[in-house]
């Protein structure tokens, strides 16, 4: 993982993250048995168990992640979510994925800030991933500022220069580029700092009964 700046790139992390997945829950992991997959761990490949695709090569990575013995299919723009969620953290900002501003969008990542203030965050693997998004222009009025987030193989200058732009990997992420801001109206605003909050309990509820 790097910290990625102008003209400059440092190494900030050299061992892999443990996984956060379940860490906001107070859940802690059941015993396993020394047979039991590893707690997080990542393989990538081709062929019926390493990847969605049944035969042949493999378009792009689809890591297979194990978690306390359930098993996952990830997409390279849920990694990309991942860091970015880890980052944003950091910064304050609660995170949930695939939240529904209204009906018909989508949104990868929507961040609440500690002012309350609401950013999105699209997660593009590739460039055919970011000219098959024909909405993206419609979450522009359900957030103050509007972000794009990439890894470091993907050519942001096929990004519109007037948003932001975030570089993320799976353990972390740096803003290169801030959004402009555009603040939403007060009743927006409170419709979906409360669509965010029934959200993130709707999502938390049904992650701890499905592991009880």
């Amino acid at each position: 993982m790097y910290r990625w700046a102008p003209g400059n790139r440092t190494t900030i992390r050299t061992e892999p993250a443990p996984s956060e997945l379940f860490k906001a829950t107070g859940i802690g992991p059941r015993k396993r048995e020394r047979q039991n997959p590893p707690l997080f761990n990542i393989r990538c490949g081709a062929g019926p168990d390493k990847g969605p695709v049944g035969n042949g090569p493999l378009a792009f990575c689809s890591p297979i992640v194990h978690v306390w013995g359930m098993t996952a299919f990830v997409q390279p723009g849920q990694i990309l979510a991942r860091g970015t969620c880890r980052y944003l953290r950091d910064l304050g900002y609660a995170c949930v994925t695939e939240m529904v501003p209204v009906r018909g969008l989508r949104v990868d990542v929507m961040a609440l800030g500690p002012k309350g203030e609401i950013w999105v965050v699209e997660c593009k693997s590739s460039r055919a991933d970011f000219q098959a998004d024909h909405k993206w222009q419609g979450y522009l009025e359900w957030c103050d500022r509007y972000f794009w987030a990439v890894d470091q193989e993907f050519d942001t200058d096929l990004l519109p220069s007037d948003t932001g732009l975030i570089i993320a990997d799976r353990f972390d992420a740096e803003i290169i580029r801030m959004g402009p801001e555009t603040k939403l109206p007060a009743a927006r605003r409170t419709a979906l700092t409360r669509k965010f909050a029934r959200h993130a309990a709707d999502r938390l509820h049904r992650l701890q009964y499905t592991l009880t």
